[in-house]
């Protein structure tokens, strides 16, 4: 038999030989094809040549480069088009070796409805395309969620759903604390209520002092007009903004300004991002970006800047810890992005200087507790090695869990813990279908099978060690499982509740060898174990509680003859769910579209019995 010769190594200084001067996009692949590094240049023959005609390279590019098997380059027109494609590329491909920002959340907003006469405030995130306007971004949810609670304390700008709004026949709850001046049922004239909505957005765009001047001026004439009682509530109104602009203004803040710091430490990289919309801090946010290669801080903010403002509202100044290799340029891909003057700093003084030291020490006081974390995880897998005597620690732990109510609707977990912790992009749910209400051992059977088929296929990663939440009996029911399939090599420990239930009591069920471990309250292991159980548990619950509310809402409303699936959406969206469906009287019913006496009085009767 003739053997297939081995496949020719790459040879990088002849493909060098073959590139232009030209800037473009260069990529590295190794010999499955899978993409190992991108890369930009302003000048592709000098910039690829730097991997293969040097004599010596750091460690981990030497062992990049040992693994090309295949490079392909993109001409482009200017640095800065390339720039712009290695960014989009990083994001899209995530190849192994390109500093990668681990961040696909879009930011949240406060959106400010338009086109009615009782506009309302409400948290806002994803597609910014419904008629209104909307202020941020803010870096997180409890940003956005406690500037909204101020609003309505400050203005009283209703927050709720329209379907909720259109459909009240009485003040809420929020009229009745004073968060709300109750436009559902016209308490207040739209002129009256315009007022509000247009001193919130002032007060959002950063006019704070306008706002108050206006409102002491309202002041001043309410009590000349002796309406004293409105003076006094207007005077409440003052005093409270001067509170909260004291509080929250910021001296020496541009009226839009990112402040950003790296520090890097035992392989690890975290961006501290200060955020000031209109003079006015919201806060910051950390980032830990994904370090494959050898880097400096000044590479990964410019790595950090490229994918996460090339996509986002850019603020009008960046000021940045360090200087950017390709600064200058991608600023001016800034401006094209945004459409307006955008100046990226790294050599400030006075305030600015002091705003970099805060976003400097906050970096390493966040990478300082990371790194924390990450031992303490690490120490815990260490544990679990001694405990179960195993040859190396586990890089991969799968646990499963079950979740129905009475039987029904039944759900099943797999979750996945690694050394770094939870992988939430591995997670799985099942849906359990066609096994006896309540018989947990064939949800379990059935969860187990769907998921490791694809492993005896010889497609998807094996768990070094499989925790099933249950003891003997569910064990039994993986290893039966695990035997049918002919997988091996994994290690199946039960995890079975202790006396009372109690935390810290729990026994391991060890199935190779049938002991029963009782590490104790104080064991890492058995936290890591309790830790990894109850994010299975919760996934099941979460899953199983959205089938539950999925199945009420068609199995209520799709018998009622008449109602298809346009009705029932309409429902649904006019009273936000089915229980504002099952509040709503016949006449209310009679106000959707397509909905007539009739079925109105069908639809009642069948959620009312």
């Amino acid at each position: 038999m003739q053997s297939t010769p081995p496949p020719q190594a790459f040879d990088g200084k002849a493909f060098v030989k073959t590139l232009s001067t030209s800037p473009g996009v260069y990529r590295y692949f190794d010999e499955d094809g899978d993409l190992l590094y991108v890369g930009k240049a302003g000048n592709l023959k000098k910039r690829v040549g730097s991997y293969f005609l040097k004599p010596r390279m750091e460690p981990r590019i030497a062992a990049m480069v040992s693994q090309i098997a295949r490079a392909e380059i993109t001409v482009t027109r200017t640095e800065g088009e390339a720039l712009l494609l290695e960014s989009q590329l990083i994001k899209s491909l995530k190849p192994r070796y390109n500093i990668l920002l681990r961040d696909d959340k879009s930011y949240p907003y406060i959106y400010l409805s338009g086109g009615e006469d009782y506009p309302r405030l409400a948290f806002h995130r994803g597609a910014r395309n419904m008629p209104g306007r909307y202020f941020g971004p803010y870096p997180s949810t409890f940003a956005v969620r406690e500037s909204l609670n101020l609003m309505q304390k400050l203005f009283k700008v209703r927050q709720c759903e329209d379907s909720y709004f259109k459909n009240r026949s009485r003040p809420c709850l929020q009229h009745q604390i004073g968060r709300c001046t109750a436009p559902c049922v016209q308490l207040i004239t739209i002129e009256d209520y315009r007022n509000d909505v247009r001193h919130a957005e002032m007060f959002l765009e950063g006019r704070s002092s306008a706002v108050i001047d206006e409102l002491a001026g309202q002041m001043e004439q309410a009590s000349q007009s002796l309406a004293f009682e409105r003076a006094a509530s207007l005077r409440d109104q003052v005093a409270a903004l001067r509170k909260l602009q004291a509080e929250h203004h910021v001296q020496g803040a541009s009226a839009d300004m990112d402040v950003l710091a790296c520090r890097i430490e035992a392989g690890m990289a975290c961006v501290s991002v200060l955020f000031f919309r209109n003079g006015i801090s919201l806060g910051t946010r950390d980032f830990f970006p994904r370090l494959p290669l050898d880097a400096e801080p000044a590479d990964v903010l410019e790595q950090f800047v490229a994918q996460y403002y090339l996509d986002r509202p850019v603020p009008r100044e960046l000021i940045l810890g360090e200087t950017l290799p390709s600064q200058q340029i991608l600023g001016e891909l800034l401006v094209q992005q945004s459409g307006h003057a955008v100046e990226l700093k790294s050599s400030v003084r006075g305030e600015r200087a002091r705003f970099l030291q805060m976003a400097e020490r906050n970096a390493q006081a966040s990478l300082t507790a990371r790194l924390a974390s990450r031992q303490t995880l690490g120490a815990r897998f260490d544990d679990l090695q001694k405990l179960l005597e195993l040859s190396e620690p586990p890089r991969r732990i799968e646990c499963f869990d079950i979740s129905h109510t009475q039987g029904e609707l039944t759900v099943a977990s797999c979750v996945v813990f690694g050394p770094e912790g939870p992988e939430k992009s591995h997670y799985r749910r099942f849906n359990i279908t066609g096994i006896t209400g309540g018989d947990d051992y064939a949800a379990m059977h059935q969860a187990l099978v769907r998921r490791f088929r694809k492993v005896a296929e010889g497609d998807g990663a094996k768990p070094d060690i499989l925790l099933i939440d249950g003891g003997s009996g569910q064990v039994a029911q993986a290893l039966d499982v695990l035997r049918e399939l002919g997988v091996t090599g994994i290690q199946v420990v039960g995890v079975a509740k202790g006396p009372g239930r109690r935390a810290g009591e729990e026994t391991l069920v060890l199935a190779d060898s049938g002991r029963n471990l009782h590490p104790g309250p104080s064991s890492p292991a058995l936290h890591l174990v309790a830790a990894v159980r109850d994010e299975a548990h919760r996934f099941a619950i979460t899953g199983h509680r959205k089938r539950r509310e999925k199945a009420r809402e068609r199995s209520v409303l799709e018998d009622v003859p008449g109602v298809g699936a346009r009705r029932r959406s309409a429902l649904l969206k006019a009273f936000g769910g089915l229980a504002g469906v099952e509040a709503a009287g016949v006449e209310e019913l009679t106000r959707v579209k397509g909905i007539d006496r009739g079925l109105a009085e069908r639809i009642y009767a069948a959620l009312h019995g």
